[in-house]
C-alpha cells in the first residue's frame, strides 16, 4: 500500500470516472486503474463497482476512502512540520472565498501574494459560504474565507479578519431617497437584493434577505453574487440596494451622491477565515492573514489579527 495508491481511490471517489481521476493524479488511466486494482487485491476487498456507470464505492470502500482521506492529511502535515522547521512557506494551498468578497480582496492578494511567497502553490476558487465551509470540512480546500452562517459545520474553527459595515444605495428617482434607513425597519419598496446562498447581511439583529422574504412584500432578488451588477441595476430600474464598505471606492463620484447610511445600529458583517480544527499548516494560514492585512484598511481588522500573528 502507497500514499499514491491512497491518492487515486480518494481521486476516482471524488470524480467517479477513470479519465478525470487520471489527470488529476497526472498518471495515465491504465496506470491509475491498474494501481487500485493492485491495492483491492492486497486488501483483498473490492473498493469500487465498476458495473456502475460512473464508478461508485462499494460499502467497504467507502469505508477505505474515509481512511485514506485521513491518512492522507497526516502524510501532509508531516511534510509541514518538516518545512516549518526550515523556515519555508512553501507547498500546495487552495483557498475558497465568498463572491462579495473576492472583488475587494483578489486583485491585490494575488499580484502582492505571489510575490511575496513564490514557492506556493495556490489555488482559489468563489463559493457561497455554506458550500466553502463543508468543502474545509472535507478537506477539499484548507482555508475560507467568508461571512459566517449561523450553523457552522463540527470540526470548524474560525478566525475573525475583518469588520465591515453596510449602506443602502439609492436612485436618484426612489421616492424614499431621503429619508433615513433604519436597521429593522428598510423600505421593501422596489429594493435589490441578492439570493438567500449570497445573502451578505447577517447578524446585529438584522438580515436583510430573510426580513423582506418573511414580509411577503414584493421585493427584487438577484440570484447571484455581484454586487456590482445591483448597483447597475439600481442605476438603469430605480430602488435601492445594499452594498458593502469596501465597495464604495469602486463608486464614481456621482454614484456616491447615492449612497445612504444604515442605522440604529449600524449594519455590518464580520469576515473571518475558517479552517479545520486539526489543521496544522501555521505558516500558510498567515501568508494568507499578511497579505489581506496589506489590503484593508487598519480599522476595519479585527484587533487581534493587526497586532499579533495566529497561533494553532
Amino acid at each position: 500500500m502507497t500514499i499514491q495508491q491512497l491518492e487515486y481511490i480518494v481521486a476516482l471517489d471524488k470524480h467517479r470516472r477513470f479519465v478525470e481521476a487520471a489527470e488529476e493524479c497526472g498518471v495515465t488511466q491504465p496506470t491509475l486503474s491498474a494501481m487500485i486494482m493492485k491495492l483491492e487485491e492486497e486488501l483483498d476487498v473490492k473498493i469500487f463497482d465498476r458495473s456502475k456507470h460512473p464508478v461508485e464505492p462499494t460499502a467497504t470502500g467507502r469505508l477505505l476512502i474515509r481512511q485514506a482521506e485521513t491518512a492522507l492529511r497526516e502524510a501532509g502535515r508531516m511534510r509541514e512540520v518538516v518545512a516549518s522547521e526550515r523556515g519555508s512557506v512553501a507547498g500546495d494551498l487552495s483557498l475558497g472565498i465568498i463572491p462579495t468578497a473576492a472583488p475587494y480582496l483578489l486583485p491585490l492578494f494575488l499580484s502582492r501574494y505571489r510575490k511575496a511567497y513564490p514557492d506556493v502553490r495556490l489555488r482559489i476558487s468563489e463559493f457561497p459560504a455554506a458550500e466553502g465551509l463543508e468543502r474545509v470540512r472535507t478537506s477539499e480546500i484548507d482555508l475560507m474565507i467568508a461571512s459566517m452562517p449561523d450553523d457552522i459545520p463540527a470540526g470548524i474553527a474560525t478566525i475573525p479578519l475583518y469588520r465591515e459595515r453596510f449602506y443602502a444605495y439609492v436612485s436618484p428617482s426612489y421616492p424614499y431617497r431621503d429619508a433615513t434607513f433604519v436597521a429593522g425597519d428598510m423600505p421593501v419598496d422596489n429594493v435589490w437584493v441578492l439570493c438567500q446562498g449570497h445573502c451578505i447581511i447577517k447578524g446585529a439583529g438584522f438580515s436583510f434577505c430573510r426580513r423582506n422574504a418573511a414580509a411577503g412584500t414584493p421585493s427584487h432578488v438577484y440570484d447571484a453574487g455581484s454586487i456590482d451588477t445591483l448597483v447597475r441595476i439600481v442605476d438603469t430600474n430605480g430602488g435601492y440596494t445594499v452594498i458593502p464598505e469596501l465597495h464604495l471606492g469602486y463608486l464614481s463620484d456621482e454614484q456616491r451622491a447615492n449612497v445612504r447610511e444604515i442605522v440604529s445600529p449600524e449594519v455590518h458583517r464580520e469576515v473571518s477565515v475558517a479552517i479545520r480544527l486539526d489543521y496544522i499548516r501555521e505558516r500558510l494560514l498567515n501568508s494568507v492573514v499578511d497579505i489581506i492585512k496589506t489590503i484593508l484598511p487598519p480599522e476595519m481588522l479585527d484587533e487581534r489579527i493587526r497586532r499579533f500573528p495566529i497561533k494553532l
